[in-house]
């Protein structure tokens, strides 16, 4: 009789965890959506029509897709609580601006907006609350023929 097939799977080693000294994940996340939804309404009060919010496509996530005018707008919202790692749009890297023409490719394929003109806007909130935040609009923030 043969002996049973056993496997000896060894677990990796303990890391220690790093210590930050940062917001817990959940602020994280309630700034983020409180920033958002603020930079919704600012939007929306300069006329811009929000088409979509926190919008999932296969490469990532579209914070806001809007009309200004004819314009498809694609907006990248940074909120942070103060400026001491930069300014929130800093957070805003070549790598990032590349995603974001990527995903406006797929969100104008889906929704069939191949021949409205199209732009890419950041809009930096810092603050801890939608009461105190300090809200930076950057229209046109990057041209996708200028990235490498």
């Amino acid at each position: 009789m043969k002996e049973p097939f056993t496997k000896t799977v060894r677990k990796p080693p303990q890391r220690k965890q790093q210590h930050r000294q940062s917001i817990s994940p959940q602020k994280k996340d309630v700034l983020g959506i409180a920033g958002e939804k603020a930079a919704a309404d600012f939007l929306t009060a300069k006329g811009y029509k929000i088409l979509q919010q926190n919008f999932l496509l296969p490469d990532g996530e579209i914070d806001i897709a809007a009309m200004d005018g004819q314009t498809l707008v694609i907006v990248e919202v940074k909120t942070r609580k103060n400026n001491n790692f930069g300014k929130p749009y800093e957070a805003v890297t070549e790598a990032k601006q590349r995603r974001m023409v990527k995903l406006a490719g797929q969100f104008m394929y889906q929704f069939r907006l191949s021949r409205s003109p199209v732009r890419f806007d950041i809009v930096s909130l810092t603050g801890t609350s939608p009461d105190d935040f300090a809200i930076e609009h950057f229209e046109r923030a990057f041209n996708p023929l200028d990235l490498r």
